[in-house]
């Protein structure tokens, strides 16, 4: 009989199947681990638009981690959309002793435009849960809005640039992702930590969507630490893991998405 770790995502339920816990949960379960869930968001969405948000309950969300470490035992822990400054009190004190590796993905606004992080909850991110993480993995328009930046993050350099000085600013580990850079041939993503600068590249795959990339990135690289890897072991897997998903993509109800399963 084998004996899988277990992880355990904190995000928003996306009902079109491609992101959220639902893309986590099938990246957990294809790199190996046992993937548990609780659950910020209720979202109504698809590939082309976020219509609608419900928030649980505080209480609930507190209960939904309380009961997975009660008696599962995670071994790493990821975070996606958190939506609200009362919700990230509330996963910020869950997490607070557990002493388990955990990733941030600040997921802060939808490939669709939809904002997914409440503008007076960026602070309570940053203050609150950021010190407790092990790795942050900001996008571009992340980064850019996590240094107050005005203008965009347009190439390599500045992407190095951004990364340093996130990661001087809050003492933390940080993996900027290229994937939206227009002018590099690859998708280059940058993991600064203190100890070294990796720079990850995989060849550019053009496909009509990607949404979900973000959180199963982050949640293989989740995935990897419960697994026993090092940080830099976890996310240069990570990078093979969904370049693969995206590369050998599937098309289902009329749109591309991600394949998960791409080992099988």
């Amino acid at each position: 009989m084998t004996n899988r770790p277990v992880a355990l995502t904190i995000a928003g339920s996306d009902s079109g199947g491609g992101a959220g816990v639902q893309a986590d949960l099938k990246t957990f379960a294809s790199v190996g681990v046992h993937g548990t869930s609780a659950i910020t968001c209720i979202t109504a969405q698809n590939p082309n638009q976020v219509r609608s948000i419900q928030a649980v309950d505080p209480s609930v969300l507190r209960d939904q981690i309380e009961s997975v470490f009660d008696e599962l035992q995670p071994t790493a822990v990821k975070t996606g959309m958190l939506y609200s400054a009362e919700l990230i009190e509330v996963v910020a004190n869950a997490l607070h002793d557990r002493h388990c590796p955990l990733v941030i993905d600040p997921v802060m606004v939808s490939t669709s435009g939809s904002r997914l992080l409440e503008p007076d909850a960026i602070q309570s991110l940053r203050e609150r849960l950021f010190p407790l993480a092990t790795l942050i993995t900001p996008n571009l328009h992340e980064a850019a809005l996590l240094l107050h930046r005005d203008e965009a993050i347009t190439n390599l350099e500045q992407m190095k640039t951004a990364g340093a000085q996130l990661s001087a600013k809050n003492d933390q580990a940080f993996l900027i992702k290229g994937g939206h850079l227009d002018d590099d041939a690859d998708a280059t993503d940058v993991l600064i930590d203190g100890d070294e600068d990796l720079l990850l590249r995989a060849p550019r795959v053009e496909v009509e969507s990607t949404h979900g990339t973000g959180c199963t990135y982050s949640a293989a690289i989740s995935a990897y630490l419960a697994l026993g890897c090092s940080l830099s072991e976890a996310v240069r897997m990570g990078k093979v893991f969904i370049s693969e998903s995206i590369s050998q993509h599937y098309q289902a109800g009329g749109h591309s998405h991600l394949n998960h399963f791409w080992e099988e």
